[in-house]
């Protein structure tokens, strides 16, 4: 599968103290179906980042991937914004 058909995510880093992980909370809002209210839910995706390089607070994206442990089955693709800035 080529990178365009793979599914991708955008987030933020909650936590980077496992080696070569990080814990990446995905946020989307809806709308509700029956109230008509907009609606935030948030997922905790594990991802893989191979040079330990994301901190808590970047922004990063992540791509599905093959499972390459018990939770993780996503990779950090790239840091769109570091904490701070």
């Amino acid at each position: 599968m080529s990178l365009e058909q793979k599914m991708t995510r955008s987030g933020v880093v909650v936590s980077s103290q496992a080696d070569k992980t990080v814990v990446v909370k995905v946020e989307r809002k809806f709308q509700h179906p029956l109230y008509s209210r907009t609606v935030k839910k948030s997922n905790k995706f594990m991802a893989h980042d191979e040079n330990n390089t994301c901190q808590i607070g970047d922004v990063v994206t992540i791509v599905e991937s093959r499972p390459l442990s018990k939770r993780k089955r996503w990779t950090v693709v790239t840091i769109v914004q570091k904490a701070g800035e």
